[in-house]
């Protein structure tokens, strides 16, 4: 499993077999102080051969992209065929909470962004569950897409 955007290795600390990526050098060598496997990435250009993953996450990353379409395709080019690419974005409050947001992801822009880089929606979540009040004045209300490549 490849975490893009990783962080400070959330997700690498409790799913074994997870590799992270990150294009902040700090929060690598923090993770790399930890002993998580991190590598430090360059905008748009994951550092690995193509097909080398059964699986992808892109949590709370998407968002922060002016065009989302090289990264997209470096996730495509580095997952193995029909595997799995799960999306999260924040909600509309989460959205405007964040100065450097650049997009916006309605559930259907969501689908309809990932879908137009070959992956195929297999089903769409809301953490903690469907609302539209919470969309609006909950910050941490997220939208998840899993998709699988095409």
């Amino acid at each position: 499993m490849l975490d893009i955007g990783c962080g400070i290795g959330d997700m690498l600390r409790y799913r074994c077999g997870t590799v992270g990526v990150d294009v902040n050098p700090k929060a690598v060598a923090l993770c790399q102080s930890q002993g998580l496997e991190v590598q430090l990435m360059q905008p748009d250009r994951l550092p690995f051969d193509d097909s080398e993953f059964d699986g992808a996450v892109l949590d709370n990353v998407l968002e922060h992209l002016e065009r989302p379409e090289p990264l997209l395709a470096e996730v495509r080019r580095v997952l193995k065929a029909h595997g799995n690419f799960v999306v999260g974005v924040p909600g509309e409050r989460g959205f405007r909470s964040d100065g450097d947001h650049k997009r916006h992801y309605p559930e259907a822009e969501l689908a309809r962004t990932i879908e137009n880089a070959g992956f195929e929606l297999a089903r769409m979540f809301h953490q903690p569950f469907r609302s539209r009040l919470l969309d609006r004045y909950f910050r941490y209300y997220a939208i998840y897409g899993i998709f699988s490549r095409i």
